[in-house]
């Protein structure tokens, strides 16, 4: 996308890991930041456009299902057997998967992709594995579902790291996939031709990379050939690994080896891998991950929300491993809240506060949350997102000085108070390539069509309503 040049002028911003002010920025027509300038005397800053609120670079959401988006808040009754875990939500997930139609996914993505906008994310990569007809026959185009994800991010202008995905059998020792699983059939093949015509778009914005869905999901020769492809293009490379406990005992039972060990021991893993959750892993093998380059993705509100456990951060930030957060389920779409969540249940586990301050050697523990999960964005996305910084996609928020968990709060200490004070999050402004996408709480594309916001929330209740009527939700 090409755009006129640009000058943004910001009495304060966070420029390589702390506030500056007085900060001229400008913006190539590209969208990519050209300069970066702090301490911009007053003659400098003639023309700029002023922006009304203190600015931080745009998060990279580096895990989403979007189709989730229509169960959330409907998993949270008991159900009728002994346990309720993981698994039991998995049937009820399955029930939307099941049913959602191409115009339904583009529906519901609009509305989440516009959430999470406001919720300070700029890139989302969307772990997609819903491929095929309701009926599990393949589309005309392989694209079908893809295409709607792409429609509801070029819609609310954020942008997008598709990541279609690889999934073949039901389990370990399983043939192929259960009747309820047939949408997602796919094969190395399938997955890379939906990448390719996402690459194809020519929209700066939009990249692809692939995914395994899980090591039970897809045979080893299966899965060494689609991580050879991506090496070979060039691709982010996902996938879900060591969630559940179950998980890891059933791999050890059938491979004799933990998930994240059978993965390094069989694959090469390197600096496009992106592996999801981890929640159940050895400091041995997060010693050897980063040894890899490879990130994690985290999702605490969702490793939460599904009971999986806590992950073990401080082995992982004391090896100076690399990881980012994802919404993943949806059932929050903010990233102050997911690094809330991240350093909480630290706090919990251990019965210490500040962890993240403490384990990554930093004064604030929403600094050293948000630069790590800055970082880890930008690999997992496979986009240059890491940071307000020549050569970086131009994506930033404005924070709303005037939102109640910010008033008073001295300058320096903002981020600080984003995080870790109140539930809302206190954006006024979100830019994508240095477009304005979202302005004070009203949703809009380049246009700012004001309008938008209601008929994505129209859209989305009808969608929900055809899903759900018959289904005693």
């Amino acid at each position: 996308m090409k755009s006129e040049a640009k000058r943004f002028f910001a009495a304060q911003a966070w420029v390589q890991g702390c506030w500056a002010t007085d900060v001229l920025l400008h913006v190539a027509g590209d969208g990519s930041w050209l300069n970066v300038q702090p301490g911009a005397t007053a003659a400098e800053q003639a023309g700029a456009t002023r922006l009304q609120g203190p600015v931080l670079p745009g998060l990279v959401n580096a895990h989403s299902h979007a189709f989730q988006r229509a169960i959330a808040g409907l998993t949270e009754r008991r159900g009728g057997g002994e346990s309720d875990d993981f698994w039991s939500w998995r049937e009820r997930m399955y029930s939307a998967a099941n049913r959602i139609t191409p115009a339904q996914l583009e529906a519901i993505a609009s509305l989440l992709y516009a959430e999470l906008l406001a919720g300070g994310y700029t890139q989302v990569c969307e772990f997609h594995y819903l491929h095929n007809a309701i009926d599990g026959a393949p589309y005309a185009d392989p694209a079908e579902m893809a295409l709607a994800l792409v429609r509801a991010a070029q819609r609310t202008g954020i942008g997008l790291t598709l990541l279609p995905t690889l999934y073949m059998r039901s389990g370990f020792s399983a043939s192929g996939l259960r009747v309820e699983q047939r949408r997602f059939s796919s094969t190395p093949d399938s997955v890379l031709r939906v990448a390719e015509e996402i690459r194809r778009l020519g929209d700066s914005r939009f990249n692809a990379g692939v995914a395994v869905h899980s090591l039970r999901a897809a045979c080893p020769a299966a899965l060494s050939e689609l991580a050879a492809a991506a090496k070979h293009a060039g691709l982010p490379l996902h996938i879900h690994i060591a969630e559940q406990t179950q998980e890891v005992a059933d791999c050890i039972a059938h491979t004799g080896q933990r998930p994240i060990e059978w993965l390094l021991d069989h694959v090469e893993v390197d600096a496009r891998w992106s592996l999801v959750h981890a929640t159940q892993s050895t400091p041995a093998e997060l010693a050897a991950l980063q040894k890899s380059g490879a990130s994690i993705v985290l999702c605490p509100a969702t490793e939460a929300n599904l009971g999986d456990g806590v992950f073990d951060f401080p082995a992982y930030a004391v090896a100076g491993g690399q990881w980012s957060v994802g919404s993943d389920s949806q059932i929050t779409r903010s990233w102050p809240e997911e690094l809330r969540w991240l350093e909480y249940s630290q706090r919990l586990s251990l019965r210490q506060r500040n962890i993240a301050a403490r384990v990554g050697d930093h004064e604030s523990s929403a600094a050293a949350l948000f630069e790590a999960a800055l970082a880890g964005g930008q690999a997992a996305s496979g986009q240059a997102l890491g940071g307000i910084a020549p050569g970086n996609r131009a994506d930033f928020v404005t924070l709303d000085l005037q939102a109640p968990a910010l008033l008073g709060i001295p300058p320096e200490q903002l981020l600080d108070a984003l995080v870790f004070s109140g539930p809302v999050a206190a954006f006024g402004e979100v830019f994508v390539a240095g477009r304005r996408v979202v302005a004070v709480g009203r949703f809009g594309g380049p246009q700012q069509d004001a309008a938008l916001w209601p008929q994505l929330a129209g859209n989305f209740s009808r969608a929900m309503r055809a899903l759900w009527a018959d289904a005693g939700a």
